[in-house]
């Protein structure tokens, strides 16, 4: 096969694989996935530990406060909740590229004993401090 036809067909197969994961994550963040009952989308995390507390941030942008649970079970913080579709019933979706419907995220917690602290939403992001005892 020559390169410039080896060139072209890579590049075809690049371009239908890129079409192949749009058509993917359309699938799975479709608004009728906004009256699941489980959830549908996992929010990002990151997890910083100092001798005392265990912070975590999780990325929540568009979600109201009054919207999140946080829990403490067996050894998992486990928050869940839901990010509502902003738009009208009657708007036509151009693209939908944040998901949106029920999510939740287990955040499986080292061995050991931990008081749920403070919790906050700040520019999108939920910070919750879980204290060692």
């Amino acid at each position: 096969m020559p390169l410039r036809d080896f060139e072209s067909w890579m590049w075809a197969e690049a371009c239908e694989m890129l079409d192949r994961a749009d058509r993917l994550h359309r699938q799975f963040f479709r608004p009728a996935a906004m009256h699941a009952k489980r959830p549908t989308w996992e929010p990002p995390v990151d997890i910083y530990e100092t001798p005392d507390e265990v912070s975590i941030m999780i990325a929540l942008p568009g979600v109201a406060p009054e919207h999140v649970s946080v829990m403490l079970e067996d050894h998992c913080l486990v928050i869940s909740g839901q990010r509502h579709l902003p738009v009208r019933a009657d708007a036509d979706i151009r693209r939908l590229e944040i998901p949106y419907g029920r999510f939740e995220r287990r955040i499986e917690l080292a061995s050991g004993h931990f008081e749920l602290g403070p919790r906050e939403i700040v520019n999108g992001c939920l910070f919750i401090s879980l204290r060692k005892i």
